[in-house]
Formats: C-alpha cells, sequence, structure tokens
C-alpha cells in the first residue's frame, strides 16, 4: 500500500518539482496539493495522508501555524522545507516545536549533487517519517547496570538525527544547573542550523550550551554541540579540548556521531558515556562498538519514545546498550549516576 502524501507550498513550479518526485517512487504518490496552510488544514481532514511536505513562508496562513492545527485536529507526520539561513533555522526549529518530524532544506542543491540524491534524501525522509503512525512497538530489556559505576564519567556524548531537537529539549529540561560532567551533543543538521538549535537550547537549560567551535576548552558545566557540515572530535591532553575539522565527502554525516564516539573512546576510554538518541540510519554504531571495546557506557532510547528508531535499534541489535531508556528517564539518570 502506497503512502499518501499532501504537497502543500505556494511555489507552483516547487509543486511540481516535488510532485514528479514523489510520484516517481514506486512506495508513495501524491494525492494533493494546497498553495497555503489552510488549504493544508482542510486536505489534510479530507483526503486522510499519511504525510505531509510543508513549506513556511505561506499566504493565508503560515506552515508554523498549520502545522499547530493538524496537529490539534488529525496528527500526521509532516516533513517541513526550511531554507538554509539562520533566520531559516529558527523558523524550522519553531516548527519543529509546533509537532513537525523532520526538514528538509528548500534548495536541494544544498544538500545533494545530482538528481539520484535529491530525489532520495525526500523520498527517504517521507518514507521514514511515514512509519511514525504506524510502528510496531518493540519492548527491550536493558541491562542490569550497577549503581554508582558511572561516577567517575569525565564526558557525555549524546547522538542523535530525526526527532532529535525535540528530545534534546526534553532531556535538558531535566538537567540541573548542579550538573558539572561536559556534554557534547552530535545532531544531524546543516552547518547554518546548529548555532540557532544551541541558542535555543541554550534557554532551556540551566547549563552553558553553545554551537562547538575549534580548540574550545571543554569546562564543567558546558554544552558543546557540533557545528553542522564539519567533524567533531574530543582530545583530553590538556585537561580537554574540542577539534573542529572539515568532513571528508566519503563520509555520510556531518557531523557523524560515529566520529565523536571514536574520539571519546579514545581519549576518555572508560571514563566516557555515549547516547545515543531517536534517529534514522545506524549512525553511532560503530562508534558505540569502540566505546564498549574501552569500557565505557552506552544508553539508547527505547523505541517507544522515539521519533525515528533507526539509530538506537542499531546500537541495540549489537548488543552494544548497557541501558535501555525512556527519553523521560534519561535526565534523571544523568543526574543520579553521572552527577
Amino acid at each position: 500500500m502506497s503512502i499518501k502524501v499532501l504537497v502543500v507550498d505556494d511555489s507552483g513550479f516547487f509543486r511540481r518539482r516535488v510532485t514528479d518526485i514523489i510520484n516517481a517512487d514506486g512506495r508513495m504518490e501524491v494525492v494533493g496539493v494546497a498553495s497555503n496552510g489552510m488549504e493544508a488544514i482542510e486536505m489534510n481532514d479530507s483526503l486522510k495522508p499519511d504525510v505531509i511536505t510543508m513549506d513556511y513562508e505561506m499566504p493565508v496562513m503560515d506552515g508554523i501555524t498549520a502545522v499547530r492545527n493538524i496537529m490539534q485536529r488529525r496528527p500526521v507526520p509532516v516533513l517541513m522545507f526550511s531554507s538554509l539561513t539562520f533566520e531559516g533555522a529558527r523558523v524550522t526549529l519553531d516548527a519543529l516545536d509546533a509537532g513537525a518530524l523532520d526538514f528538509l532544506p528548500k534548495n536541494f542543491d544544498q544538500i545533494a549533487k545530482d538528481a539520484i540524491q535529491i530525489k532520495r534524501a525526500l523520498t527517504d525522509k517521507i518514507a521514514a517519517v511515514a512509519k511514525v503512525q504506524n510502528k510496531t512497538v518493540t519492548r527491550t530489556v536493558s541491562k542490569p547496570v550497577v549503581k554508582g559505576q558511572l561516577k567517575n564519567t569525565e564526558l557525555v556524548v549524546i547522538g542523535t538525527s530525526t526527532g532529535g531537537p525535540a528530545a534534546l529539549q526534553t532531556l535538558f529540561k531535566k538537567i540541573p544547573g548542579s550538573f558539572k560532567t561536559p556534554i557534547v551533543i552530535v545532531q544531524h543538521m546543516p552547518g547554518s542550523f546548529t548555532k540557532a538549535f544551541a541558542e535555543r537550547l541554550n534557554t532551556l537549560s540551566p547549563l552553558v550550551v553553545k554551537e562547538a567551535v575549534d580548540g574550545d576548552r571543554i569546562e564543567a558545566g558546558h554544552v558543546y554541540v557540533a557545528p553542522g557540515g564539519m567533524q567533531l572530535m574530543v582530545d583530553k591532553r590538556g585537561g580537554g579540548v574540542i577539534h573542529i575539522r572539515e568532513s571528508d565527502e566519503r563520509v555520510n554525516y556531518r557531523p557523524s556521531v560515529d566520529i565523536a564516539f571514536a574520539s571519546a573512546a579514545k581519549h576518555y576510554g572508560a571514563r566516557a558515556l555515549g547516547i545515543v538518541l531517536t534517529g534514522m540510519g545506524a549512525d553511532g554504531r560503530e562508534g558505540a562498538r569502540l566505546l564498549k571495546e574501552t569500557g565505557a557506557t552506552v544508553w539508547a532510547q527505547d523505541e517507544d519514545s522515539c521519533v525515528i528508531f533507526g539509530m538506537p535499534f542499531a546500537v541495540i541489535k549489537e548488543g552494544l546498550s548497557d541501558e535501555v531508556l525512556s527519553l523521560n528517564d534519561i535526565g534523571p539518570r544523568l543526574v543520579e549516576e553521572v552527577n
């Protein structure tokens, strides 16, 4: 059964382009197009799509207002299109707060270099968010953890992708200002988004949250967000420092959870804690393997609280997670076990 998609954008050219890409994929079909948020709300009720692609800036009603109304009337996975600007990042984060599940840059040339990658980026995102409504929850039993074994943790590294911005905001609301262990966040985002996201997280958390820059000292009570489009590595020498490097084109994710985890395994070993949250794909699995080889601890978010159970499942399936936790439990456990 194909995935039914509603395309919402005030640009006729963009609606046609997106429609052609979706209809060329055998997994899905466009069942309707709308030119503003009000039409989107009405067509969501009448056509009952499985996924909506949504623009932000439209006449009559903007995308964020439309998302809020859709989530109240008939919730459905929404994939936002966003401009690759700082203001576009802030708008997209507002849309995610309103209930949208994920986003793609509206300028396709910024996310791919050829038509095949362009089509795959869009259709794979649609297929992934479509599963959210129909996912089957598999209960996973975590391994018993000895209380107090994480008291010597010197660094926490969190990796996430789809659903991560909302998950991280939920998590950090539960971490008090007294939490001193430094935290590094690797969230799959474009380079223009991570600064805005770090600023937003900083307003919600009593900790100091910033976008990491090369040479940052790793300090107590600080949270470092890996910059989009680059790779973040940690180095314990000299009291702890962050290195930001250009990414090899062969690496799929920029920033990559695997690379950040690998550096933590090398320099912090058993004194590192890796946490894998909601996200598509398997980024973090190989890094978690390296962490485990050094005696470090790895936690994974459970399926029930994930938007997309891809990244945590990849870690759990390989037996690399010491605990599988609900999102609401991760913050309190950090305070109890690490702080």
